[in-house]
């Protein structure tokens, strides 16, 4: 069922393709099986067979809107297939732009039939630019390598693909939902997180600091209504390192930009942080790990401004350089 209270439209693509073979085997073992949303980590049976991850392997009916998927990576061996496994045949091309992994991230691009190229790590923004331009189509979805399409978003995706957006539309976004712990989270800061994320290439660029990239699209976007799902942290541990890492990034970036903060700043942040998240917006219906979202977020909160306000104190004492 879904969390929302409806039947499933879509089924779980899980099952094996009669013309998937070996390659089939190979993304098994590198954990390309996804999971559907709800309480547990547990996929409903499909009724129909799953997808090669190999662009336009099947389509039920001719595309008239070409897309190319886009993504960056570095070392996403464990996401990438389940990733690839869920927009391939809606893809008529996928491309990866990687910053140097060191594990099999290459070799399942490659047999999943991705163009794969590498590219020095520009940043967040600079790195999504750069896959952006080696797009062949004019229409792009940009995925992260630990992001999935929702079956629903598919069908969404495959009937735009099928009859052309409307004359003027630019862009489409859609709800992000998270698993944490191994829960689906629909409340809170989390959700429904809308994003654009399949646009015009020449309408949309990324843009933003050193976290926290935002695309930046010149027309309006149409809402879907199928979720995007993130496959976000391995553990507690995984959620904090990475708080701390966007706390320093966005430090810096306010820190380089000029600007400074108060003594309550990071206090005051924090608390409505707090309260918005697991109050305003609902996040105690998600339990346990609606508490711990809510708590870290506000952790976060708190490390950013007090980053910021170090930064600026050691400048003010040693003086303009």
């Amino acid at each position: 069922m879904d969390p929302r209270g409806g039947e499933w439209h879509g089924a779980a693509h899980a099952g094996r393709h009669p013309r998937a073979g070996a390659r089939h085997h190979a993304l098994e073992r590198t954990g390309c099986a996804g999971i559907m949303p709800g309480r547990r980590r547990t996929r409903p049976r499909s009724k129909r067979r799953g997808n090669t991850c190999h662009p336009r392997t099947r389509d039920s009916g001719e595309a008239r809107m070409k897309v190319s998927f886009c993504l960056i990576t570095l070392n996403e061996e464990q996401n990438l297939p389940r990733c690839l496994r869920s927009c391939a045949d809606l893809a008529d091309e996928i491309v990866v732009l990687d910053s140097g992994s060191t594990d099999g991230t290459e070799r399942i691009a490659r047999e999943c039939g991705a163009r794969f190229e590498r590219q020095a790590w520009l940043g967040y923004v600079g790195q999504k630019n750069m896959v952006l331009s080696l797009a062949a189509n004019e229409w792009v979805f940009s995925i992260d390598a630990d992001e999935e399409l929702s079956p629903l978003l598919r069908e969404e995706v495959g009937a735009i693909r099928r009859n052309e957006p409307p004359a003027g539309v630019c862009g489409y976004e859609m709800p992000r939902c998270v698993l944490y712990e191994g829960r689906w989270i629909r409340h809170g800061d989390w959700y429904p997180d809308r994003l654009v994320r399949l646009f015009r290439r020449d309408r949309a660029r990324f843009a933003g600091g050193k976290v926290h990239e935002r695309l930046e699209l010149d027309g309006p976007a149409l809402p879907l209504a199928g979720d995007l799902y993130h496959h976000s942290f391995r553990d507690a541990a995984d959620h904090w390192a990475r708080c701390e890492k966007y706390a320093r990034l966005w430090a810096e970036t306010q820190f380089e930009a000029g600007k400074s903060c108060g003594r309550l700043a990071s206090s005051t942040h924090a608390a409505f942080r707090w309260f918005r998240g697991y109050v305003l917006k609902r996040g105690f219906l998600d339990g346990a790990q609606g508490w711990r979202i809510a708590k870290f977020s506000a952790a976060e909160v708190a490390l950013k401004y007090r980053l910021l306000r170090e930064m600026t104190e050691i400048r003010d004492t040693n003086g303009p350089r």
